[in-house]
């Protein structure tokens, strides 16, 4: 099999039940695979080969999709998926504003769209270049949140009691998702396994502050966007995933000063966490790891 062979969108999409009430569709990480191209592009580069996965809540006739994934096709599995289920009234939360979670919106344009207040501004802002395709493929329309908070949201999907949460890891707009009764976390891109990508360096210091107070949560179970499939469909990670990414982020501050560290393969940067099963070694992270180096040492 050619390692540019293109998968057409949503063919290599897996659907799993990783807890009560929650549904997880996952792409990517496929062996001699791409998603969208064999030129650069953002599908291939940051979702479909490190792996990407969105999910939604589901009770009774109710759901809220966290995130509609990397195109149209697959927001189109999506809902046909709950609509199978017997679900007849969704919401849509989004995670960030990054392309590889919100491609599908506009197949959830009827809906409520509820976002971060920041969220909603970095639509605004990026709404050109996103929809003129110049980091391909184009995604078009964008569609804006229809609903925006600004610290803490409660919702409510049938019987279960959600809250959004902000964060500013990753991306200044983050939005977590925490079942509190289930003590189980939707994560977005705040936590990633092999390790957390530093979109926005400039925010490097609330990255740590916002890693320290998660840290507190009440929560035993974390479902990320981005990690090992096997570990998602198991039912997702436990809470070193946080102590992980905050030891990860620690030693980057350190790499100014310590060019040994700034020098290390991302293998041997975290072995102590891959040694105690905290996170799990994929190769394509050393690119990642990598320009986490750089940023954080541009500083």
């Amino acid at each position: 099999m050619s390692v540019t062979e293109i998968a057409p969108m949503g063919s290599t999409l897996r659907v799993f039940r990783p807890a009560p009430n929650v549904i997880a569709f996952y792409d990517g990480r496929v062996p001699g695979r791409r998603g969208y191209s064999a030129g650069p592009n953002w599908v291939d580069r940051g979702a479909y080969g490190l792996g990407i996965c969105t999910f939604a809540l589901v009770d009774g006739t109710e759901a809220v999709v966290y995130d509609t994934h990397i195109s149209v096709r697959h927001a189109e599995i999506i809902r046909a998926t709950l609509v199978e289920a017997g679900v007849r009234t969704i919401r849509v939360v989004l995670s960030h504003w990054h392309r590889d979670h919100i491609a599908g919106t506009a197949v959830f344009a009827d809906c409520e769209i509820i976002a971060h207040q920041w969220t909603r501004d970095a639509l605004i802002k990026h709404k050109a270049d996103i929809e003129s395709g110049a980091q391909p493929p184009a995604i078009k329309p964008v569609v804006m949140p229809t609903t925006v908070y600004t610290d803490t949201l409660a919702l409510r999907v049938g019987g279960l009691a959600v809250e959004l949460r902000h964060v500013d890891i990753h991306s200044r707009d983050g939005t977590m998702l925490v079942l509190p009764d289930q003590r189980l976390m939707l994560a977005g891109d705040a936590l990633e396994d092999t390790c957390t990508y530093i979109a926005e360096a400039e925010g490097f210091a609330n990255h740590q502050r916002d890693l320290a107070r998660m840290a507190l949560w009440q929560i035993d179970r974390i479902l990320p966007c981005h990690g090992d499939p096997d570990k998602i469909a198991a039912g997702g990670y436990g809470k070193s995933l946080i102590a992980a990414t905050e030891a990860y982020v620690g030693r980057l501050a350190q790499c100014n000063s310590e060019p040994g560290l700034a020098a290390q393969s991302l293998r041997t940067f975290v072995a102590r966490e891959l040694a105690d099963g905290s996170i799990t070694y994929f190769e394509p992270y050393e690119e990642v790891h990598r320009a986490n180096v750089a940023a954080v040492m541009a500083l």
